[in-house]
């Protein structure tokens, strides 16, 4: 019986095999790419624009460094990459991870492996870093949650946690054009890259 096709063209003309995927075939134009169109919250958000996962990741990243700010570049990059398999398998919200079951999430792990090592990070990140990776982007969730995607203050807080307020002052959520934030993405990635 022939085997199914794993593998999606990218705009870079690589051949990502999404079952086994190497780090030679993952780009970041690609990544920027497809986070910059992947609508969170599957597009139930106000605004103009649909809330990217791009958007998203770059908010996280901030909030990472605001919670860490001596914490290592490489860090950092992390945080901005914390969702980069969506760009190929779509963002799914918490519920349909739960409801789809291992399979998408050693789909994720998969991806994840190959754009760290793609970058210079370890495959698997440090439980610590992960942890407060994880932190930073439930702090997003929250902030996504009251200012665009239609919860209650009360509701935000019980699902994702009330953040500290110093560590949200001044931040609120845009929605851009999606050409805007794939360049703010990739400039970021630029960045973060040089330093590490």
């Amino acid at each position: 019986m022939k085997q199914p096709r794993a593998w999606q063209r990218m705009l870079s003309g690589r051949r990502l095999d999404l079952l086994d995927p190497s780090p030679l075939d993952i780009e970041i134009q690609d990544i920027a790419r497809g986070l910059s169109f992947q609508a969170r919250w599957n597009g139930q958000t106000r605004g103009e624009y649909a809330y990217s996962v791009a958007e998203h990741s770059l908010l996280v990243e901030e909030l990472f460094h605001r919670l860490h700010p001596r914490a290592a570049p490489k860090w950092r990059l992390a945080a901005l990459l914390h969702d980069a398999p969506e760009f190929v398998i779509g963002d799914m919200i918490s519920p349909v991870k739960a409801a789809v079951g291992p399979g998408y999430r050693e789909l994720d792990q998969r991806l994840m492996a190959a754009v760290h090592l793609r970058f210079g990070l370890p495959a698997v990140l440090p439980a610590r870093i992960k942890a407060q990776i994880k932190r930073a982007d439930r702090i997003s969730a929250w902030m996504e949650a009251i200012q665009i995607a239609g919860f209650e203050r009360d509701e935000a807080d019980r699902l994702f946690g009330k953040p500290r307020s110093e560590v949200i002052e001044g931040m609120e959520i845009r929605l851009r054009p999606p050409a805007a934030v794939h360049a703010d993405f990739l400039d970021r990635h630029a960045a973060l890259l040089a330093l590490t």
